[in-house]
């Protein structure tokens, strides 16, 4: 099956006069209709710099894609016109942001949010596109959607607004839903519900979904495939079972034993010592060696290549050349904090 969106070599930088920070650097996967590849990684590791890389809303400067291919079916995004990236961005390609009391107009009614969109892409009347308003808000479980498609962000429950911005992000019936951190600041029952919503209108429109988090158990729920991200740069890419039973990146081991378990009888979670690099400093080699159990001295001083692994996985670390040496090492628990 062909990728509905490939990216490769992607790399992002933020250029002032002071320094130049690379939030994205070598970033590459495949993203197959109606799967869904969750990016992962802690704050600040490039996830969000990437989504929106792929719909050029970055503001240039000091944003500058300076390197890499965004094929969206084949055709570089990156080298679009103004005028043609605007006739994918919210038709083709959507995105759900962060946020939704931020993202959503408080002062337009939801229903003239959500057929704005299809307005402008549809070039549906008025009539159909409010009909087709109300008609998502229902699909999005939202009671009364005929009334409610009346109301301001701020008549809406936080749950609501996170489900109304599914219903813009779906109102052209994408081909990619880019989904960033879609359960921020929900309670647990309200997350349930939105990822549960997510995958029943994935089935229903055979989207590809970018879905962008820092939760294991969000990616354990929702993914087909994984690519976890450090300093700016991918470090593993693999398929969620092979993932989570098997990581090849020490990174990728620490993030999964730092996840709460109901089976863990330590006083303590386990956690990656140290501090993520400074982006705008500059750095050589691996840029996890500083916190790494398994660091050798190339580590420190060569970039290490991406290795293709088998099953289609890749892992950016010079220890996987010695995996048959046992140069892994378990994340112990650590004393500094849960």
């Amino acid at each position: 099956m062909e990728p509905v969106l490939s990216v490769r070599g992607l790399r992002t930088h933020f250029v002032t006069p002071e320094r130049t920070v690379s939030a994205v650097d070598g970033l590459t996967y495949d993203l197959h209709p109606g799967k869904t590849l969750a990016v992962v990684g802690e704050s600040g590791s490039g996830k969000s710099v990437h989504a929106l890389s792929i719909l050029r809303l970055l503001p240039e400067p000091p944003a500058k894609v300076v390197a890499g291919e965004i094929l969206f079916r084949g055709r570089d995004l990156l080298r679009m016109s103004p005028e043609e990236i605007r006739s994918i961005r919210g038709d083709r390609i959507a995105m759900i942001f962060q946020e939704p009391m931020t993202s959503l107009n408080p002062v337009l009614r939801i229903g003239e949010q959500i057929a704005e969109a299809v307005i402008l892409h549809q070039k549906s009347s008025k009539e159909k596109a409010w009909a087709k308003a109300a008609d998502l808000l229902g699909k999005v479980g939202i009671p009364h959607p005929e009334e409610r498609v009346h109301d301001f962000p701020h008549q809406f429950s936080g749950g609501m607004r996170q489900r109304a911005m599914i219903a813009i992000a779906l109102s052209c019936e994408p081909d990619v839903l880019i989904a960033d951190e879609p359960t921020t600041a929900l309670d647990v029952t309200i997350q349930a519900q939105i990822l549960e919503l997510m995958k029943d209108l994935q089935r229903e429109y055979h989207m590809a979904i970018i879905l962008i988090t820092h939760n294991i158990g969000v990616v354990a729920e929702m993914a087909d495939d994984v690519a976890v991200m450090y300093a700016g740069r991918p470090v593993e890419n693999a398929a969620v079972a092979d993932l989570f039973k098997d990581p090849r990146h020490p990174y990728t081991k620490g993030l999964l034993a730092s996840v709460p378990s109901i089976y863990c009888r330590k006083d303590r979670l386990a956690a990656i010592p140290g501090q993520p690099p400074d982006l705008g400093d500059g750095f050589t080699g691996c840029p996890f060696a500083p916190r790494c159990p398994a660091v050798m001295e190339r580590c420190r001083t060569q970039d290490p290549p991406q290795f293709h692994l088998e099953g289609g996985r890749m892992a950016n670390c010079w220890n996987v050349e010695d995996e048959s040496k046992g140069r892994w090492h378990r994340f112990e628990t650590s004393r500094g904090g849960a």
